[in-house]
């Protein structure tokens, strides 16, 4: 029988017994009485603001757990995670006695395998043989920190599972992951989640203080505020641009805002080579992309509003709303994409100049194609808005308005929608599409109308005219202008409202009778506002018969309300109450209605019979509350505050005036001024009267029943 020896290499503790032939035996020596405890964190940031509320909220959590705290700090790439885990490790290191342990997992280069990691680890503890398989390396590492306080920093993790291996056993040791992606499967495993966002203005300023002097900048304050935001509060771009201003002591702030201000140009102007470089940094999030995920980033960065929806990125993309869901989601969890809302999507500024640097053949198509999704979704909702009114464009004809609950579902759609209505429009302008410049032009009246917005509604119009005179569309830009007169004559500038209704006029001839009669009614508003009363009823009766030879019932209704309006501030109230009692008779949208309804009772007001009046009044109140337009409603609190000065009741009537005046919140509209001056009036008590207010500016002026 030969004879059989075994060799055990490495210390041993304890007794060795032998069962047979066993083959190998690795055997844990132990750490050597010499081993240093672990220092392996990098240094502390040198230059770091703000997180105040983040290491507030990590020291929080320090103190009240009762287990192993795992945190997982994510965010998009130069954002400063590393920087703010590392700044509280540093801050906290007296509470791991036991040491600190620190592994890149190279997330986006040749991300680290965790039985590598483990054998790192397990050579920093002061193991000298290292079992050979993942399963035993975890279960040394677990024996070794059992009951232990390890600080562990694992940076750049690329997913979850890269991560588990690596976690320890003891409820004495903290880990911190820094991600760019959010790792939100490590939630199964008790992690604690911190999303750093971008630094404000004033952080990003004192971050740039820190790195070239706060002498130079406060020298020029105003450009230093300015490069910070374009910047976009990213530590990264911060920190490259002080290196730069720095080695250059003589360039100006100002030149570098001016250089940065072009986009097309901000991040090679963010560019010191290497590792030093937005561009470089953004591109290790991008690099790793499935095909379709990357084609997603490059054309939603076109949308042309600063925040968008599924619906809009499944257009750009011409694909199913449920497959971009899914891919919305993945950019989001990577950091490429921040969810603002409900499938809310939008871009940080340097991330969406970063994905537009990778250009894409389908790009102007998919421009296209979400000008075309606001176009289609803003038309049924302007026809659920204000159902009868009369337009003009193919569209129109297949809208369904029931898409939309209410009108006022529709209304919010659109109010929410605006933004990306308006940079949709300009889209459309600048790439060369009038046709679709004009049709959104129109589709956007009925928010106009009941919600005003006079800035973006004077743009869009005036963009839309010179469009339906590119593509020759004399109806549209009658139309358009009808419109625009509109929104002139509600802001006070009445030249230019009547110059918009005489080119309608030249335009319509007698071929358009539809603008005609609206144009006809326009300049009965301008007279009736110069105080011209009679020119103005002559201008108002013209429109009722045009309506009349038009067929517009609703057009007909519509004018004959105006010939009341007029009637009433000439104090013809018997002759005004017939006319209006007539336009409500003949209107069937309950908008309309109440309008008329509103005149109305400020005719029977005129004649005493103010009980009737209010109850009248009331009614109007309950209508338009229900259309979704804040300004129909302070037109009827102040029709009830004339109603109760009237009535002498002073503290009633300034409890409608003050609900009338926060309809208009913050929003600009000069007949709030109107309700102010109302409310000046009854706190002086100069009289228990109504005030008098001169004809232009009596409620309900404003075109908003729409025609």
């Amino acid at each position: 029988m030969a004879r059989v020896e075994n060799a055990v290499t490495g210390g041993v503790r304890g007794n060795v017994v032998q069962t047979e032939s066993i083959g190998t035996v690795n055997v844990y020596s132990g750490p050597s009485g010499n081993q240093q405890v672990p220092r392996q964190l990098p240094p502390a940031p040198r230059v770091f603001v703000s997180r105040a509320d983040e290491l507030t909220e990590l020291h929080r959590w320090y103190e009240r757990e009762d287990q192993q705290l795992l945190v997982v700090v994510s965010g998009p790439g130069g954002v400063g995670k590393t920087s703010l885990a590392l700044r509280w490790l540093h801050d906290t290191r007296d509470q791991f006695p036991d040491g600190q342990l620190y592994v890149d997992l190279g997330a986006h280069a040749e991300a680290a395998q965790p039985d590598e990691v483990l054998e790192w680890f397990l050579d920093a503890l002061g193991v000298e043989v290292v079992p050979p398989q993942l399963p035993q390396r975890q279960a040394l590492f677990r024996t070794l920190t059992a009951d232990r306080a390890f600080a562990i920093l694992l940076d750049n993790a690329a997913s979850a599972a890269q991560v588990r291996p690596l976690l320890p056993a003891s409820s004495g040791c903290v880990v911190v992951v820094t991600s760019r992606w959010r790792l939100s499967p490590l939630g199964m495993d008790g992690a604690r989640f911190i999303e750093v966002d971008p630094m404000d203005v004033r952080d990003s300023v004192e971050l740039l203080e820190q790195v070239v002097g706060e002498p130079r900048l406060a020298v020029e304050a105003d450009a230093a505020r300015e490069l910070a935001r374009l910047c976009g509060g990213m530590p990264i771009a911060l920190g490259v641009l002080g290196a730069r201003l720095s080695r250059r002591p003589r360039r100006t702030l100002a030149r570098e805002v001016d250089e940065l201000s072009a986009e097309n140009r901000r991040l090679a102007g963010l560019d010191l080579g290497g590792s030093a470089s937005v561009s470089a940094v953004l591109d290790l999030s991008y690099v790793d992309l499935p095909p379709r995920q990357a084609r997603l980033y490059r054309l939603t960065s076109w949308h042309p509003g600063a925040s968008f929806g599924v619906g809009a990125a499944a257009a750009m993309l011409a694909d199913d709303v449920g497959e971009v869901e899914d891919d919305l989601d993945d950019l989001v969890e990577k950091n490429l994409l921040i969810e603002i809302g409900d499938d809310r999507f939008r871009f940080h500024d340097l991330l969406r100049l970063h994905a537009r640097g990778h250009d894409d053949a389908d790009r102007e198509e998919a421009i296209h194609r979400v000008v075309e999704f606001y176009l289609d979704k803003a038309v049924i909702a302007d026809a659920a808005a204000i159902p009868g009114r009369p337009r003009v464009g193919l569209r129109f004809k297949s809208a369904d308005p029931d898409v939309f609950g209410s009108r006022a579902e529709a209304l919010d759609w659109l109010d929410h929608e605006r933004d990306n209505l308006v940079q949709a429009l300009r889209a459309a302008d600048g790439n060369g599409w009038p046709d679709l410049v004009w049709q959104l032009a129109e589709a956007m009246f009925a928010l106009f109308q009941r919600r005003h917005h006079y800035s973006d509604w004077l743009f869009s119009h005036e963009l839309g005219v010179r469009a339906a005179q590119t593509c020759g569309e004399q109806t549209a830009e009658a139309r358009l202008r009808n419109q625009l007169a509109v929104a002139f004559r509600n802001l006070g500038r009445l030249d230019e409202a009547t110059a918009q209704v005489r080119v309608v006029l030249e335009l319509a001839g007698d071929h358009d009778l539809g603008s005609r009669a609206t144009a006809l009614v326009q300049l009965g508003h301008t007279y009736r506002l110069k105080g011209e009363f009679d020119i103005a009823l002559r201008y108002f009766r013209q429109g009722v018969d045009v309506e009349t030879r038009h067929g517009r019932v609703r057009g007909i209704g519509l004018a004959r309300r105006r010939v009341g309006e007029v009637l009433v501030e000439m104090g013809c109230l018997d002759e005004a109450i017939a006319e209006l009692e007539a336009a409500e008779a003949l209107l069937d949208n309950a908008v309309d209605k109440a309008r008329a309804r509103m005149f109305l009772a400020r005719a029977i007001s005129g004649t005493g019979r103010h009980d009737e009046a209010s109850d009248l009044a009331e009614s109007v109140l309950a209508d338009v509350r229900d259309a979704g337009s804040p300004l129909h409603v302070a037109d009827a609190f102040e029709l009830l505050g004339e109603i109760a000065e009237r009535r002498g009741d002073l503290v009633r009537a300034r409890d409608h005036h003050s609900s009338a005046l926060a309809c208009y919140g913050e929003s600009f509209d000069p007949s709030a001024d109107r309700v102010r001056a109302r409310l000046a009036a009854l706190d002086r008590h100069d009289d228990e009267r109504t005030p008098d207010v001169p004809p232009q500016q009596q409620p309900g002026d404003r075109e908003r029943g729409g025609r």
